[in-house]
């Protein structure tokens, strides 16, 4: 493992080293394809309410797209050429702007001398960025071999820095938190080599389920987007029939990937239903295996509602010890969508104090 390996960061990190210093230096982050870097701009976004967040796809522009001259007139009859930008890169703002040069490694030559300026001195044609404004770009990875270029003196403008794939506890976390099937969580949880990067992969045959650019090129892969439209699909799959299911899930993550991932959909099949616990928390069924368990528990965390934390912390006593350990720390997560309903809830209260779970519930 080289120093930049080591030094990859999460998505989370990027965040914060762009809202510390995106205002003065443009972080290009670069990192596996799929693995949400493009999600940067909404996370910047809700932590700056007050900046005006822009998106900029490079992969869809020309220079004709990045400036356009206008021709002045004078009342003297003298004239000049000042240079419009387009409305996507925000620069006509009066006031501080989140600006994303989304796959900027793919653009053309062109393109990308011409946004070289901006990413430096935050000037582009006659405008000038508001001075807390937020600018960054992102890329794939060169080694990947989808065409990420840049040459030595862009590079030199910008800092580089690259970002890990998400582990499978933080996909399992982003999962919960947006309504992912629980057949996919229960699978990011059995196989987290499914996460992997080709670059710890020497043999492409050695993990069949990823992108690795010595693999025949025209095979589905697993990668953090695949798995969420993944998960759309199964949200989907009581409409359609069982050929149906499996073709897309091939297509959408590879054969393999779509195999393995059918035996946590049977699995699901065997779960006791939503309702059933929350009508009959004493008597709904308990699952037998762990790998079940742990589905019932992603689907309470993913599903969870005001009438539903009573009944729900009546079921889980029912549950191994670590069961209900992996709900108390879904609970505590910083990021948890429900987190301020279950922990205000009072059987919660009681349950967390018996077992221990209080501590750093702030942190």
């Amino acid at each position: 493992m080289n120093a930049t390996q080591m030094y990859a960061m999460s998505l989370d990190q990027c965040s914060n080293v762009i809202s510390v210093g995106g205002h003065l230096r443009t972080v290009l982050v670069q990192g596996d394809m799929g693995t949400g870097k493009s999600s940067l701009l909404s996370m910047l976004a809700k932590d700056h309410p007050k900046h005006i967040a822009c998106y900029f796809d490079c992969t869809t522009k020309d220079l004709g797209d990045v400036t356009i001259p206008d021709l002045v007139h004078m009342e003297d009859g003298s004239g000049f050429v000042r240079y419009l930008t387009n409305e996507e890169l925000g620069a006509h703002n009066q006031q501080p702007i989140i600006l994303m040069v989304d796959e900027f490694g793919k653009s053309n030559a062109a393109v990308k001398l011409a946004l070289l300026r901006l990413m430096l001195e935050r000037k582009i044609g006659s405008y000038t960025l508001h001075p807390d404004s937020l600018v960054f770009a992102t890329t794939n990875k060169g080694s990947e071999g989808v065409g990420d270029l840049l040459p030595p003196h862009a590079r030199n403008r910008i800092t580089l820095v690259t970002t890990r794939k998400p582990s499978a506890e933080e996909t399992i976390e982003y999962g919960v938190n947006n309504g992912w099937n629980p057949s996919v969580l229960g699978f990011v949880r059995e196989f987290p080599h499914i996460l992997q990067s080709f670059e710890d992969v020497k043999n492409p045959e050695d993990n069949p389920y990823i992108y690795h650019p010595s693999a025949p090129s025209s095979r589905q892969f697993v990668t953090n987007r695949s798995l969420h439209a993944t998960s759309d699909w199964l949200n989907l799959r009581l409409e359609l029939d069982d050929v149906s299911v499996m073709a897309v899930l091939i297509g959408t993550i590879g054969e393999r990937g779509a195999m393995d991932l059918m035996a946590f959909v049977k699995l699901a099949d065997q779960l006791p239903s939503w309702e059933s616990i929350k009508q009959d928390p004493l008597n709904a069924k308990v699952p037998d295996s762990a790998s079940a368990i742990c589905m019932v528990v992603y689907s309470a965390l993913a599903r969870m509602s005001k009438d539903a934390v009573t009944p729900w912390m009546d079921y889980l006593p029912r549950l191994s010890r670590e069961a209900q350990g992996m709900f108390a720390n879904g609970v505590r997560a910083s990021k948890y969508t429900h987190r301020s309903l279950v922990m205000s809830n009072g059987k919660f209260t009681k349950w967390a104090m018996e077992n221990n779970y209080m501590f750093a519930a702030d942190k």
